[in-house]
């Protein structure tokens, strides 16, 4: 499998989850402003939405938007339990998780990376996502991971979106319990060894 992805972009959290899982993946870098591979190439012809991630298969299918990749990959060794079982009552608050984080989370960072905003929208962009996490505190609770004991992959998602706070202006000092999380699984090998591999962290 090829995972095409763009350091610290929304794309670490397939990654982190393919490790997490054990399963082999040939990375292909993405420069998210020009469009081109590492190798040139123009990855407008290889994903017409022009964003990352995007999974290829050996067979050649291509699946795209993160939350339906982590959960294709995390099927693929259930042993892991990165996701529950399909049809059970947890899967479907493990969807409820990956829509909150991409659609309440994520998607409002996005004006904070544009350099056309405003500050004023930027500040209210920053309200947003404060009062999302504010939320997330107390649903977290003193839980190790978002739905309990088990890493998921929702959290190797909502990790990767809190690891753009400091670069936009938020500090998470305001939200300990977020802290805390953070450290916890920046802490696990595998997410090391993606951060590593993208040159997020070194050693």
């Amino acid at each position: 499998m090829k995972l095409y992805y763009s350091p610290g972009a929304c794309s670490l959290s397939p990654h982190i989850v393919a490790r997490e899982a054990g399963l082999p993946l040939e990375l292909v870098k993405v420069d998210l402003r020009t469009k081109k591979t590492a190798d040139g190439g123009d990855y407008w012809a290889v994903n017409g939405k022009g964003s990352v991630p995007m999974l290829e298969l050996d067979d050649g299918t291509r699946l795209t938007e993160g939350p339906a990749i982590v959960q294709y990959l995390a099927d693929r060794a259930p042993a892991k339990q990165l996701a529950p079982a399909n049809g059970s009552i947890e899967r479907y608050k493990l969807h409820e998780w990956l829509n909150f984080i991409t659609s309440e989370i994520h998607k409002q960072f996005s004006p904070l990376f544009d350099a056309t905003s405003t500050e004023e929208l930027k500040t209210k962009q920053r309200d947003k996502i404060a009062g999302r996490l504010d939320w997330i505190v107390p649903q977290l609770g003193d839980k190790p991971y978002l739905t309990g004991e088990n890493f998921t992959v929702a959290d190797a998602y909502l990790f990767t979106v809190l690891n753009w706070a400091r670069m936009t202006g938020i500090d998470l000092a305001r939200w300990p319990t977020l802290q805390a999380y953070q450290a916890r699984v920046a802490q696990r090998p595998e997410v090391k060894a993606a951060m590593k591999e993208e040159g997020l962290i070194k050693g």
